[in-house]
């Protein structure tokens, strides 16, 4: 006999679970954060089942590693943050402002699979199928692409299940809901039954799966973080509005190495690759301009070349600003105590804006010297040299501390025609003799030497 399905009251926030309601919860502390929902223990018999399943340990040394098979997504771009294309059996999830080209992106992606030959699905769980025939039309899609709109799970699964998809798009998984829970659509026990449900389906069935995904105010993808944990890949969709570059950043990747990125350009027609990203960043950089100091980043396996800037103001508003965009705000804030403290420059009076030319986004330590500089330049009113880029951690003490892959970010320097580099000594250490031929390389150990050496 089925047991009776009893209410439970599951925490938005963090996906703890209480007998009966609360106004706080007991494990993240987030007030009215608790929901009414169905749970229906598994009996022991169903219990017992489970337990003696149809699988066998097998040796690794029989499982045949090339067995995921992969295909190319029309985008060689998006194919590099995938790992070599989209593997079928794979689950991807995109997260992105409102906006921001998800959507767009992935039709276009869908097309060029379709045009390839494979049975492609794209499901809109929110616009109708007009609104989405619409969109394609705009985006001059020739690939063949079947369309469901509908919010059922269950619809969904019949037809990845009887039609042999090879590859489909949910947009979006907070919209979609299944029949078996009461919970509104997006609730924490929605978006673990529909996720680990299509997760499932999609290793049993085949199909490579693309889910589209909400964000909070804050940029982390909405819902309970074990979302992110059901899926293979997880890719963020950043930039701005205003501007007309978007990057794909892969934040986890099974199939891959993490935190590649991929460059698009947001035209008429939809979105566009660029193949030479760096050249594009710092095309309209002002030269021998106070504040800006060109990095070479290295997220990923792909190096980037992006502009640094930052102005230096006096504070005549009461307590000083710090206004940020493309970088931590945290990180700038320290980096300012270290350059006052260690590097015997009074800036903590000063108003600082400080942001990543372009619309780009970085997150790496080894920005921190370039944003040094930065402060600096802006504040002596002496500009950095036109040939020259920095790069390094900067250390609490003062120390530049050693970034990886010091020869690929040199490599890009040198492609576009800069000649001088100042970079951490340990990092110089690293390089073979080959890797240190073409540019004219100041190695420095503490910030009081970087900024001797620029200034």
């Amino acid at each position: 006999m089925a047991k009776a399905a009893k209410t439970i009251y599951e925490c938005t926030a963090c996906g703890a679970t209480s007998p009966k309601w609360l106004g706080r919860c007991t494990n993240c502390g987030g007030w009215s954060t608790l929901e009414e929902t169905r749970f229906t223990a598994p009996s022991a018999r169903a219990l017992g089942s489970e337990l003696r399943g149809a699988e066998r340990p097998v040796a690794l040394i029989d499982v045949d590693p090339d067995a995921a098979e992969r295909f190319s997504t029309g985008f060689a771009e998006l194919d590099r943050v995938l790992g070599g294309g989209a593997v079928r059996g794979g689950v991807t999830l995109l997260g992105g402002d409102p906006g921001i080209g998800k959507s767009t992106l992935l039709m276009q992606a869908l097309a060029g699979m379709a045009a390839n030959g494979l049975r492609a699905l794209y499901v809109t769980a929110e616009e109708s199928a007009a609104q989405v025939a619409l969109r394609a039309r705009r985006l001059g899609m020739s690939g063949d692409v079947m369309v469901l709109a509908t919010t059922n799970l269950e619809d969904v699964s019949a037809a990845l299940t009887d039609q042999r998809f090879d590859v489909a798009v949910i947009d979006s998984i907070q919209t979609v809901r299944s029949n078996e829970l009461e919970s509104a659509a997006g609730s924490v026990a929605q978006l673990r039954e529909v996720a680990s449900r299509l997760t499932a389906l999609a290793k049993r069935a085949g199909p490579s799966l693309f889910l589209i995904g909400h964000v909070t105010k804050d940029g982390s993808l909405a819902g309970p973080k074990v979302l992110e944990h059901l899926v293979d890949t997880v890719l963020a969709f950043e930039g701005d509005p205003t501007h007309a570059y978007r990057i794909v950043r892969a934040t986890k990747n099974r199939f891959g190495p993490a935190q590649e990125m991929g460059v698009f350009e947001m035209v008429r027609e939809g979105l566009r690759e660029v193949a030479d990203a760096s050249s594009i960043f710092i095309a309209e950089r002002p030269l021998r301009a106070p504040g800006s100091v060109v990095v070479p980043t290295a997220q990923g396996n792909r190096p980037l070349m992006v502009e640094v800037q930052a102005l230096v103001a006096p504070a005549l508003y009461g307590a000083p600003r710090r206004v940020v965009s493309g970088l931590d705000a945290n990180r700038l804030a320290v980096l300012l105590a270290v350059v006052q403290r260690k590097g015997g420059i009074q800036v903590l009076d000063q108003d600082v804006f400080a942001s990543v030319a372009g619309g780009a986004r970085v997150d790496e330590p080894a920005v921190d010297l370039a944003l040094c500089a930065a402060v600096v330049s802006s504040l002596r009113n002496r500009p950095v040299a036109t040939d020259t880029v920095v790069f390094g951690e900067v250390g609490l003490a003062g120390e530049v501390r050693a970034v990886t892959r010091p020869a690929v970010r040199l490599r890009e320097a040198q492609k576009l025609g800069f000649a001088r580099a100042v970079l951490p000594k340990a990092s110089f250490a690293q390089l073979s003799v080959e890797e240190r031929a073409g540019l004219t390389l100041v190695a420095v150990a503490d910030l009081d030497q970087a900024l001797e050496a620029l200034f």
